[in-house]
């Protein structure tokens, strides 16, 4: 993990996801890194009838705030993936997967 100058106060992990909730209906984000790098992985029903690059585009005018100024909290996303709600997220145990029915 490298080292990014930043005033930004408070955690970045805790507003990027929040920013994502917020924007992108009934979406749960999943974000891990530090240092000015992060990764991000968001199921939302929303991506359901969007091509891949519209729904990172989403996910970007999301957290856009995030990434400007001169010295902003977010330096690089490595690592984005959308999904649906029924497609399992991969940073962590899904909790908009669908349950299996059981009979």
């Amino acid at each position: 993990m490298s080292s990014h100058p930043t005033d930004y106060q408070g955690s970045v992990i805790d507003a990027l996801r929040e920013a994502i909730e917020q924007q992108i209906p009934n979406s749960r984000a999943v974000v891990n890194g530090g240092g000015g790098h992060y990764s991000i992985e968001v199921a939302s029903p929303a991506f359901a009838d969007r091509s891949m690059l519209d729904s990172q585009r989403l996910v970007y005018s999301a957290i856009a705030h995030l990434m400007q100024g001169d010295a902003p909290p977010v330096h690089a996303v490595d690592s984005l993936k959308t999904r649906t709600p029924s497609a399992p997220l991969l940073l962590e145990t899904p909790l908009l997967a669908s349950k299996p029915n059981v009979t």
